[in-house]
């Protein structure tokens, strides 16, 4: 997930606040079933926001909740006054719009958001707006949107915006591993992907900070980094297994939990700023964000390894790339689809990755466009190919 704001060092006299976890989690292969008490205590009367294919897909498994027939409702427990709504292509601006609306006309105590990163945002976002409590049901493992309070941005052609910081994460997540285990691999491998980047981007933007929760935040960096080399080409050999459930508990929540300790200090550097840029270019629409942001870990390694003669990020990045080969995250802008981009385009994405409020500038070094044009095509050159100058 990406996150804008100041660089600033907190000193004594700043009051912090830290949004650091949802107020209840479960988790489990029949986490749904299990749900009713704990959803009932959020409202009767839920706006369920979704991407569609996701509502189609979560319905068998939300029905008998919502109706009060599921083996654990109790007896005659009344049906939940229910209405849903797809988000539209993007949490944008407009749909945002649209979904006010739905949540007044249906008269909404609280809110339902059922899918990916980006309906899980447009969910958060409108339960923040109407200041309704939300629960989080993710259908994939994709991205930690379910945990965080942060909603991102996008134009209705799918160009990240903005994002926006909510005042809490959500009252309720469910984790339910079945639903999950329903998502294309593709969708872990690509949560992988985006969890991972928390270390590389976490420990350059605050790896020398002494603040208690700063330093806490890395070090779970360094712990989920770890888990991810370790287990995730056994769990995408074995779906469902105890191991997969352990690498969807780290993807999920574990990522989630670093954003939340280590606040807005500890979140995104250049991995994310190169996935913001690349989201202009409608050539990659079609990968996905965990997808993107792996690859800007690359790119921003490769930065390191130019601009700073950086050997531990040269290293890294022969690590990764090994990595990436296992479990088929992406390592080039021809592995993202993205080959027969234009030069023009190319620059276009990477002005944009290095405008004035970029989280690229969270380096402890300065990058120009040109600079980061040249980090983006070398991505798999040799340790110590291409030098480029300051």
């Amino acid at each position: 997930m990406t996150h804008t704001q100041s660089t600033k060092t907190a000193t004594a006299t700043e009051i912090l606040s830290l949004t650091i976890a949802p107020a209840c989690v479960l988790r489990g292969q029949n986490a749904l079933a299990r749900s009713r008490d704990a959803i009932t205590r959020l409202g009767k009367r839920p706006l369920i926001v979704g991407g569609s294919n996701s509502l189609a897909t979560a319905k068998p498994y939300l029905q008998p909740i919502l109706e009060g027939t599921g083996a654990r409702a109790g007896t005659g427990a009344p049906p939940l006054k229910s209405a849903e709504i797809a988000y539209g292509k993007d949490c944008s601006e407009t749909s945002l719009e649209h979904l006010r609306e739905a949540a007044s006309n249906h008269e909404a105590d609280f809110i339902l958001g059922v899918g990916g990163g980006k309906a899980l945002d447009a969910a958060k976002l409108l339960a923040h707006q109407c200041l309704l409590p939300i629960a989080t049901i993710p259908t994939s493992a994709a991205t930690c949107a379910a945990w965080t309070a942060l909603s991102n941005i996008y134009s209705e052609q799918g160009a990240f915006q903005y994002d926006v910081t909510l005042a809490r994460c959500p009252d309720l997540l469910i984790l339910d591993y079945g639903l999950i285990q329903t998502a294309p691999q593709r969708t872990l491998v690509a949560g992988i992907g985006d969890a991972i980047a928390k270390w590389y981007e976490a420990s350059v933007s605050s790896g020398h900070s002494e603040q208690t929760m700063i330093v806490s935040a890395v070090q779970q960096a360094r712990i989920l980094r770890d888990i991810l080399f370790q287990k995730s080409a056994i769990a995408l050999q074995e779906p469902g297994s105890e191991t997969w459930q352990e690498v969807t508990d780290a993807v999920v929540l574990l990522a989630g939990v670093i954003g939340g300790i280590g606040g807005a200090q500890c979140r995104t550097v250049a991995a994310h700023a190169v996935h913001n840029g690349l989201t202009h270019l409608l050539a990659s629409h079609g990968t996905l964000h965990g997808e993107k942001v792996a690859y800007g870990i690359l790119v921003q390694l490769r930065l390191e390894e130019m601009l700073q003669n950086n050997q531990l990020a040269a290293t890294a990045r022969q690590q990764l790339l090994k990595f990436y080969g296992e479990i088929g995250l992406p390592q080039t802008l021809d592995s993202l689809g993205l080959g027969d981009i234009s030069l023009t385009e190319l620059q276009r994405a990477a002005e944009i990755a290095c405008n004035p409020n970029s989280d690229i500038h969270r380096l402890p070094f300065k990058v120009v466009p040109e600079q980061l044009m040249a980090a983006m095509v070398s991505t798999t050159a040799p340790v110590g190919e291409l030098k480029v100058k300051n």
